[in-house]
């Protein structure tokens, strides 16, 4: 049962965004998984799991191996303003152009922040084609985008 409890853990806190025991018990239990504070407490410990700033400055769990590739809402601005040439967009895709080289960074950033929007990045060298869930979430993610350039 703990190894199960475990690994779900690591997938809500890959997949979300958790700032509190109480929301990652809350997570497990629509996951079906029924816990105590107690036991959540233990997992945190166990897992050695830590909080890390996400890019909007709100602490959330992370693992330990993330914890030096923290992109504080400075650095993630940083990393836009350096690399991104240009955002565009149609009824499907957004596409950041970027210098040569930069792309998997700036895919990275997009990544890290877990926007519920954003289903996906795909970078190449100097592209990062980027999966949005609902046609109408395309210009609130390009504006939100552009305003860390």
């Amino acid at each position: 049962m703990k190894s199960t409890r475990h690994t779900k853990i690591k997938e809500i806190i890959d997949k979300q965004k958790i700032e509190t025991q109480e929301d990652l018990a809350a997570a497990l239990r629509k996951s079906g998984i029924d816990v105590t504070q107690a036991t959540v407490s233990r997992d945190i410990k166990e897992l050695m799991l830590v909080k890390v700033p996400d890019a909007d400055g709100r602490y959330v769990y992370a693992y330990p191996k993330e914890h030096s590739m923290i992109l504080t809402p400075n650095r993630l601005t940083r990393t836009f303003q350096e690399s991104i040439l240009e955002i565009r967009h149609n009824d499907a895709l957004i596409i950041i152009r970027a210098l040569p080289g930069t792309a998997q960074s700036v895919a990275f950033a997009v990544d890290y922040m877990k926007w519920p929007e954003i289903l996906g990045t795909i970078a190449g060298d100097d592209t990062v084609f980027l999966a949005i869930d609902k046609k109408e979430n395309i210009a609130p993610v390009v504006s939100r985008l552009n305003s860390y350039k």
